[in-house]
């Protein structure tokens, strides 16, 4: 009985030990994990204004991409009314820095739909500046989401970059592993002439309207389905700020 007392308080021993040196080792990473996501997400965005950059996202280096957000992007946190919202307000929302990057979609994606918050990023490149919006939604069989960069007319897409959390390789993640598709969204509209929203779907059997449709991803239709109910969806919510600033 004894020989069993002394391994059970020698496994508990090592069970405590192990516990406080995992739970060290958290507390001492963690502002390098977050530190890394942010450059993470940071790289995402600006594949959204890949074609306006002097060379591909990927071989930026991490100075790089924080130079280019420091010098070249502005953020701004919108209401569902197109208000602005103050730093303060978004940090009680439970954003600590107040800013769009620190904004979580998939969080404001649970919410009701008129208490969301959106980011929104300005790049600027000489005299001319380009919008950033965040969309999400639902593929086959989680959360999709994308940056869509909107070029100064505030109408015309000029770049954009998909992500998601599990659609299949091959198929549904073609949205985000297949630089084609992207680039089908390029010089496409979200208004008509007319002032029309249309936003743009993603067609099975190929695109027929020229401005409004891209060709859907073979074998991905109901991923194909989330990406133009996201952005049928989303991009309708920066009308109020878009409206307000012409």
């Amino acid at each position: 009985m004894q020989k069993y007392r002394y391994t059970i308080i020698f496994v508990l021993i090592l069970s405590a030990t192990s516990a406080l040196i995992l739970a060290g080792m958290y507390t001492g990473l963690k502002d390098i994990h977050e530190k890394n996501a942010l450059l993470f997400k940071k790289r995402v965005i600006l594949e959204a204004v890949s074609p306006l950059l002097d060379k591909p996202v990927s071989s930026l280096s991490d100075e790089e991409v924080e130079q280019i957000f420091q010098k070249n992007i502005n953020q701004e946190v919108l209401d569902m009314n197109g208000q602005v919202v103050d730093a303060s307000k978004v940090a009680a929302a439970g954003y600590k820095k107040g800013d769009a990057l620190s904004l979580d979609m998939a969080k404001e994606f649970k919410k009701p739909e008129d208490k969301r918050l959106l980011p929104l990023f300005i790049y600027k490149k000489g005299d001319k500046e380009y919008y950033i919006t965040g969309v999400i939604g639902r593929g086959l069989w989680d959360l999709i989401w994308a940056y869509v960069t909107l070029d100064s007319d505030k109408n015309t897409i000029a770049g954009i970059a998909f992500e998601h959390i599990g659609e299949t390789p091959g198929l549904g993640a073609e949205i985000k592993d297949n630089p084609s598709f992207g680039k089908q969204f390029i010089g496409k509209k979200i208004h008509d002439e007319q002032g029309k929203y249309h936003s743009i779907t993603v067609r099975k059997g190929g695109a027929k309207d020229p401005v409004f449709e891209v060709d859907a991803i073979s074998g991905a239709t109901l991923t194909s389905d989330g990406v133009t109910e996201m952005l049928q969806r989303s991009m309708k919510y920066y009308d109020p700020f878009f409206n307000k600033s012409k």
